[in-house]
């Protein structure tokens, strides 16, 4: 048999594909969002990044983590979405 023959190969990419598209969903909706908090904040005055909650959002994170993502891992995700999203609002 070969792997492209493999229909549980093929099934099981298939649900990577979906999850990967949800990833992407995701983010753009939690961009979305924070776009919008960005706006407002920009309206009243208030400051854009707030280290309490970016440390708070990292421990929730940590504490809700049923597995197989590694704490290590967890704490590398938090980071880099979080410089994704800076990232992407600059832009605009």
């Amino acid at each position: 048999m070969t792997l492209a023959a493999d229909d549980t190969v093929d099934r099981i990419r298939a649900r990577i594909n979906e999850l990967d598209e949800a990833l992407v969903a995701t983010i753009n909706e939690r961009l979305e969002i924070v776009a919008e908090l960005f706006r407002h904040k920009l309206a009243h005055g208030l400051p854009l990044h707030d280290p309490g909650r970016e440390a708070w959002l990292r421990r929730h994170l940590a504490e809700s983590n049923a597995g197989p993502l590694s704490a290590d891992g967890v704490e590398r995700l938090c980071t880099f979405v979080l410089d994704l999203t800076k990232e992407e609002l600059a832009r605009d």
